[in-house]
């Protein structure tokens, strides 16, 4: 078992009641639909990335 999962196997409802509670204390309940905006496009930039990097490599050879 990887240690990722085994990570994720320890976490629970309580943990993640806590993790919530210190990101809105940390960040705000303004600021909180722009973070998750902003890791949306990074996460669809990444991925439209991945996609166009191996076309590119087969373009190449």
């Amino acid at each position: 078992m990887s240690n990722l999962a085994i990570f994720f196997g320890m976490i629970g409802g309580p943990q993640i009641i806590m993790i919530v509670v210190v990101i809105l204390l940390l960040f705000g309940g303004r600021k909180i639909p722009e973070l998750m905006k902003g890791l949306g496009s990074g996460i669809k930039e990444f991925k439209n990335a991945s996609k166009e990097e191996p076309e590119e490599n087969n373009k190449e050879k």
